[in-house]
């Protein structure tokens, strides 16, 4: 695929605001059953595989490769009828306001929000032809912390977060944490515009729990990031963008927009792309159905198009993060060849360094830290 084909990174659109999660939490977007024993009913039912409607497709943009859309809409028959979210909250919000839709694509700690609130379908894998190229080749998956036994969710993607560079700029480094704090790039650092990701550099640099809700520890690595602060050019989430253009010489970045930024880099012997020895946070996004999705056959027919090997290949080149998938971890590889570090192994996915959901209490206290380690 050619540079000019490639879309843009949808995580550089990802803004973990913290007024927007306070005031999700308030209208109720905790997602707690609404006590309808009918609807829970209906969403615990076995779906039946089969057209029953056009797909109401929920996710964020450009990421499924327009070529894969078009070939399932000529096989069942069936229109495509997407709208987009560029953020979690943003996904919430519109589901709890009602709006229905037949397939969406949470991550995973929003996974289990969405699931413990009765707001998805079960989806019974023995019911897709290709689950077991997932659920047969990464055993994580198989009962994941978000979602026992995945009952609710078929993995999508999955990807983990590291340290993107100039290679000549700076030179080779260390493969920590502590990279970001390098004196010769001071001035031109950015770190991700997200809660969870700026904090968990902190507690892995530390040794601490990654999402802990601890106050006193979370006083620790408030302050460990404010010494961060002088080195900072920004908070961005933009971040193959930034390297390219010059703005920085190193970044906190996604695996998959690293892979992304190889299809756009002249040269790709300038960058890098390390992950931590102290830990690297990994994540998931995954294939739903909600609760009140009008044609949910339609969905599964669609989540069972997407698993044949040779869609997953088209999207893996489309929009750079890898798949769960058996047997298409060598199109990954080699579109990664220049920083293999962006490859999620079974290894990867067992150090379950996932960002959880926290009660109440710690979830404040993490608003609060954030809150402090922008204002610096």
């Amino acid at each position: 695929m050619s540079p000019e084909a490639l879309p843009p990174s949808r995580r550089s659109l990802l803004r973990a605001g913290t007024a927007a999660a306070l005031a999700l939490a308030a209208s109720g977007c905790g997602f707690s059953s609404d006590g309808d024993p009918a609807g829970q009913e209906a969403a615990q039912a076995p779906i039946d595989v089969k057209v029953d409607g056009d797909l109401v497709y929920f996710n964020w943009a450009d990421f499924v490769d327009p070529a894969v859309f078009e070939g399932f809409q000529k096989e069942y028959g069936v229109k495509v009828v997407q709208s987009n979210y560029d953020s979690m909250e943003g996904m919430a919000a519109k589901l709890n306001a009602g709006n229905r839709y037949d397939i969406v694509f949470p991550t995973a700690k929003w996974a289990q929000r969405l699931a413990a609130g009765g707001r998805l379908r079960t989806i019974d894998h023995s019911r897709l032809r290709g689950a077991d190229s997932v659920f047969g080749g990464y055993g994580y998956f198989n009962d994941p912390w978000y979602d026992p036994r995945s009952a609710h969710t078929v993995p999508f993607t999955m990807y983990k977060t590291g340290i993107g560079w100039r290679k000549d700029r700076l030179g080779d480094l260390t493969g920590s944490w502590d990279d970001l704090w390098n004196a010769g790039a001071k001035g031109r650092v950015f770190v991700l515009d997200d809660r969870d990701e700026v904090l968990g550099l902190g507690a892995l640099k530390l040794g601490l729990p990654l999402t802990t809700g601890d106050r006193d520890q979370l006083a620790r690595v408030t302050d460990t990031l404010r010494s961060l602060r002088p080195h900072l050019r920004g908070f961005s989430s933009d971040s193959y963008n930034n390297l390219l253009n010059g703005n920085a010489d190193m970044t906190q970045a996604w695996s998959g927009d690293m892979a992304a930024m190889l299809a756009q880099a002249e040269d790709p012997k300038l960058f890098g792309f390390e992950v931590a020895r102290e830990g690297a946070p990994v994540n998931s996004d995954c294939y739903a159905i909600p609760a009140n999705a009008r044609h949910p056959g339609t969905a599964m027919l669609f989540i069972d198009y997407m698993l044949r090997p040779e869609n997953v290949k088209k999207n893996i080149e489309y929009i750079g993060y890898p798949m769960p998938v058996r047997g298409t971890e060598a199109t990954y590889a080699a579109l990664v060849e220049p920083f293999p570090q962006c490859v999620v192994t079974t290894e990867d996915l067992k150090a379950d360094l996932f960002f959880r959901n926290g009660d109440p209490h710690g979830e404040q206290a993490r608003d609060a830290a954030w809150t402090a380690v922008k204002a610096g």
